[in-house]
């Protein structure tokens, strides 16, 4: 859903988001979508409040810690200077993640 967003990491962002959108199954992704939808900004807010809080409960069954980047992700189609933070975040998890992947495939 790009935004036309003259900042690189915000367009970065959403690049990011609709190729993970491709990655989930058929009805997820719809229902993704529709949420994204800027009309949505009703469901939207509160659903990613929602989810933000969710994921500070995390010692409790069923909420947890997925649910504080997805609350994040949504927020950040309201606030678009999330969008930056978001993927520098995200740069920095993946740089990282790599990082572990090869010093484990190192030791073995």
């Amino acid at each position: 859903m790009p935004n036309g967003s003259a900042n690189p990491l915000a367009q970065a962002w959403d690049d990011r988001i609709a190729q993970l959108l491709d990655l989930l199954p058929r009805r997820v992704g719809e229902s993704i979508a529709w949420l994204r939808a800027p009309s949505r900004r009703w469901v939207r807010i509160p659903a990613a409040l929602l989810l933000i809080l969710g994921g500070f409960l995390a010692v409790l069954p069923v909420f947890g810690l997925w649910m504080l980047p997805l609350g994040l992700a949504l927020l950040s189609e309201d606030l678009p200077g999330m969008k930056p933070s978001l993927e520098r975040s995200a740069r920095w998890l993946e740089a990282r993640w790599l990082r572990v992947v090869a010093w484990w495939r190192g030791r073995a």
